[in-house]
């Protein structure tokens, strides 16, 4: 994850929860743990979103962090998943999405679109 400047924030068993300066970087990240782990036979599932956050001692927290975990479960084995947020800010970044369509996602108020990142 350092590679594409990620900072690791925490882990929840077998998940963890990195921080990124750019959304581009968060998507290049998870494309290459994607890959990695393929090559293991393991399929991840990922969930990118951006956003506001609250610091809590050195975590994060907030309804972002909230949106971008929903996001995650939504995704498939092997599957990148972005709010429609990430995927306007990653504007010119020749990065494909396929739209998913729009997501309840659980304690957050309105249906979000989603978008899969295309290899």
């Amino acid at each position: 994850m350092s590679r594409h400047n990620g900072t690791e924030v925490n882990t929840t068993g077998d998940g963890f929860f990195v921080r990124f300066d750019s959304p581009a970087q968060a998507i290049q990240a998870a494309r290459a743990a994607r890959l990695a782990t393929a090559a293991l036979g393991t399929a991840i599932r990922a969930g990118i979103h951006t956003g506001e956050c609250e610091l809590e001692g050195d975590k994060l927290a907030g309804m972002a962090v909230h949106i971008a975990a929903r996001i995650q479960a939504a995704a498939e084995p092997g599957e990148i998943l972005v709010s429609s947020t990430v995927k306007d800010l990653a504007v010119g970044s020749n990065i494909r999405f396929g739209d998913k369509g729009e997501k309840t996602l659980k304690g957050v108020p309105d249906p979000w679109r989603v978008y899969s990142i295309a290899d």
